[in-house]
């Protein structure tokens, strides 16, 4: 059934409205925030399924990426659940804000939980412009977006197996990952995650309304960079492991992957 865009969006945002209130229901119960950061990653998800099956636009395009949304979500969010949340404790960002909102608390994060299903439904859209792409061949930008899409998701897992082996073994306790690609970069993770959101642009090209989609790559650089990404992250790590967190700041960079820096020499900790 082809529904128009704009019932698709109205009923993407009853659906991750509903769910995010549904999930700040949870966390009462759990005491652990931390399910949000899950049910943003399978928001997406469900909308990006949702889009794929109720546009109007070439089916292979459609079933395409449906199925790429679709493994990047579950994905994302098992990893998620099993990192932060299933026999977890509550990661420190949220215990923070816990203490700073005080007696409020529930109801910052009501409204926290529901900035989260805006964000869901923002990253969505690209989904929805893809799926609504006329063009009834496969181009150069189809390869294109399944090509970044492969390396970026590829190696997003590579990153995050790589830190799970190094944190497993006990002498590394108090030490900062240092292998694989997190001897390039302090976060190929996040790195590998915001390139992820180019193969979207990439097969919305020649699509109505495909410039869109370049906003959600910037807006993930932004919050990356500048607000929920490096910054809680980086303090974090500096609260726990201190000094060998300091000397890894001065020799890897921040976020784009490059070869390690000398002690001593002058570093930009955005790049």
């Amino acid at each position: 059934m082809v529904l128009p865009p704009a019932l698709q969006i109205l009923i993407g945002i009853v659906v991750v409205f509903a769910m995010m209130s549904l999930l700040w229901l949870v966390q009462r119960r759990t005491g652990n925030a931390g399910i949000v950061d899950a049910g943003w990653a399978a928001s997406i998800g469900i909308l990006g399924l949702f889009y794929a099956t109720t546009s109007g636009g070439y089916l292979p395009r459609r079933i395409l990426v449906g199925v790429l949304i679709g493994i990047w979500s579950a994905r994302l969010t098992i990893y998620l659940m099993m990192d932060r949340v299933v026999g977890k404790p509550e990661e420190g960002r949220y215990r923070t804000l816990r203490e700073k909102w005080g007696p409020a608390s529930q109801q910052r994060l009501f409204l926290f939980f529901q900035t989260q299903a805006v964000a869901a439904l923002f990253f969505s859209i690209p989904v929805l412009i893809v799926a609504w792409h006329p063009a009834a061949r496969a181009t150069f930008w189809d390869v294109t977006g399944v090509l970044i899409w492969c390396v970026s998701v590829g190696n997003t897992i590579l990153a995050d197996r790589q830190l799970a082996r190094f944190k497993r073994q006990p002498k590394n306790r108090g030490r900062t990952c240092r292998e694989g690609w997190w001897r390039y970069s302090r976060h190929p993770n996040y790195f590998f995650e915001w390139l992820h959101w180019w193969s979207y642009a990439a097969l919305s090209v020649g699509g109505p309304y495909w410039w869109f989609t370049l906003a959600a790559p910037a807006v993930m650089l932004h919050f990356l960079l500048n607000v929920t990404g490096i910054p809680p992250t980086e303090a974090q790590a500096l609260a726990s492991r201190g000094d060998d967190y300091r000397e890894y700041q001065q020799t890897t960079h921040a976020f784009f992957p490059w070869f390690p820096k000398k002690r001593g020499e002058s570093h930009d900790r955005r790049n």
